[in-house]
């Protein structure tokens, strides 16, 4: 995922800084518990993500939480933590592990404006904390609806959730990396009249709130 965020911009209160990784754990836990669902027929399924099956989805999710959780620690730097590997035998344990891996990284993260490095986002500046973990939370909150609606489920954010992700996605630009074969996110969509958080930070993002995964 990529944003427009600037690293001069001034940190955030410690009480938000910690609401936000408390809803950041909150929507990786949910992607946990989705993915958990799983079955290893299920990974050759199609996801709302263009062209990436359930497999190809999971393997992206586990190595942004390596990703994310080396930033924390300090080696955001060393692009191997960032790479997407082949799955494991036990792919949903792997992702579980790869998620109590970043959350445990971010607990440490004591100030909203400590320096992340993230090279997928930029090799030339770091982003302060509260920004990389914003990044971090709009990735699940889409991710976790993927899964859900890849295997028939139902997924519903709280409106906590909900409202804190929805001006990060609305941040993200909507420009030709978009396109890319390795983006995780497509060109935005118009947002229906009436349309919940959900479905406006989805169409945002380049999901159809519509989208159903063929019968199993």
């Amino acid at each position: 995922m990529h944003t427009n965020s600037t690293g001069g911009d001034a940190p955030a209160p410690h009480a938000d800084f910690a609401r936000l990784r408390r809803l950041n754990a909150r929507a990786v836990r949910d992607s946990v518990a989705l993915m958990s669902r799983t079955t290893p027929a299920d990974l050759r399924r199609p996801t709302p993500c263009s062209a990436w099956t359930l497999a190809d989805l999971l393997a992206h999710m586990t190595a942004q939480h390596n990703g994310f959780a080396a930033a924390a620690l300090g080696h955001g730097q060393d692009l191997s933590h960032w790479s997407v590997g082949p799955l494991g035998e036990d792919p949903v344990a792997q992702y579980r592990t790869a998620a109590g891996h970043v959350l445990a990284a971010f607990a440490t993260v004591e100030r909203p404006d400590r320096a992340f490095t993230l090279p997928e986002f930029s090799g030339a500046r770091t982003f302060p904390a509260v920004r990389a973990i914003g990044f971090h939370l709009i990735d699940y909150v889409v991710h976790s609806w993927d899964v859900a609606r890849t295997l028939g489920l139902t997924y519903v954010p709280t409106a906590e959730l909900l409202a804190a992700a929805e001006p990060i996605a609305r941040a993200v630009p909507d420009d030709d990396s978009r396109l890319d074969p390795g983006s995780a996110f497509r060109p935005g969509l118009s947002a229906g009249h009436g349309t919940g958080p959900l479905e406006s930070i989805l169409a945002a993002l380049g999901r159809s709130p519509d989208w159903r995964a063929p019968l199993r």
